[in-house]
């Protein structure tokens, strides 16, 4: 809290004057991320906060006693003797567009992670209960497949339906690429399944999967077309993008890894 924060400045400021020191540096361990609030304060106040590896904090505590004893009551202590010594990093704390840029890699890393464990998870599904859905699609998560599994996921849904009703439900969801060919190929591939026998409990969970998975799509191209815009806003930015090997999914990556040993 700003309370918090501003008695420790107090205290900060007393221990200066105290011992008639010009300048201090505050280190602590980046676990969490409350020390990103508290750097911020800090770095207003023009004080330097710099972290240290929590493993190196646990090796230098059993160096500096033998005692069985772990507690954190010894943390500050260590912290100070390594940030004595020159064994901390200071990070970066970015403002204005590299602020932005920072928050919308950070938050499309984390869709993108999600978005490959649900594709994991459908495959894995579909091993499951319709192996043979592999055979009719180069590339199983095309728009008309993702509709297939919505509305007719197992193999006896497909046999139950037939190639008018796969047709039909490309027509509904306005899907021009596949066709009347398409839909008799998956009914083959139905008739012929080796899958596992499955209820409604299968369906709603390729239900379930294959909305989510839908839904991390476009939040990822939402993610792309906002960075694709605020990237704009960086200086030479163009030069940038010229190197060969530098994509635009990397541009967030120099504001997420500022990091000085």
């Amino acid at each position: 809290s700003l309370l918090s924060f501003l008695t420790f400045l107090r205290w900060t400021e007393e221990l200066m004057n105290k011992t008639e020191m010009r300048k201090v540096i505050v280190g602590c361990e980046p676990t969490g991320c409350y020390w990103l609030t508290f750097q911020k304060f800090l770095q207003e106040h023009e004080i330097q906060l710099v972290t240290v590896n929590p493993f190196t904090v646990n090796r230098s505590k059993e160096l500096d006693d033998n005692s069985p004893e772990k507690s954190d009551l010894k943390d500050p202590k260590t912290i100070a003797l390594l940030v004595k010594d020159g064994r901390y990093s200071t990070s970066y704390l970015p403002s204005g567009v590299y602020a932005e840029i920072r928050e919308a890699s950070v938050c499309r890393d984390q869709i993108m992670k999600q978005h490959v464990r649900l594709s994991n998870q459908i495959q894995g599904w579909l091993q499951k209960f319709f192996p043979e859905y592999f055979e009719c699609y180069a590339s199983w998560d095309s728009t008309s497949g993702l509709m297939l599994l919505k509305e007719a996921p197992l193999p006896q849904d497909i046999l139950k339906i037939g190639a008018g009703g796969i047709n039909q439900i490309w027509r509904d969801a306005k899907v021009r690429a596949a066709g009347i060919k398409r839909a008799q190929t998956l009914v083959e591939a139905a008739q012929n399944s080796v899958g596992l026998e499955a209820g409604e409990a299968a369906r709603l969970e390729i239900w379930i999967l294959v909305n989510d998975y839908i839904l991390k799509a476009e939040q990822l191209k939402r993610l792309d077309e906002y960075l694709e815009e605020k990237i704009k806003e960086v200086p030479n930015v163009e030069k940038l993008l010229a190197i060969k090997g530098v994509a635009d999914e990397n541009y967030g990556e120099p504001c997420m890894n500022q990091h000085v040993h």
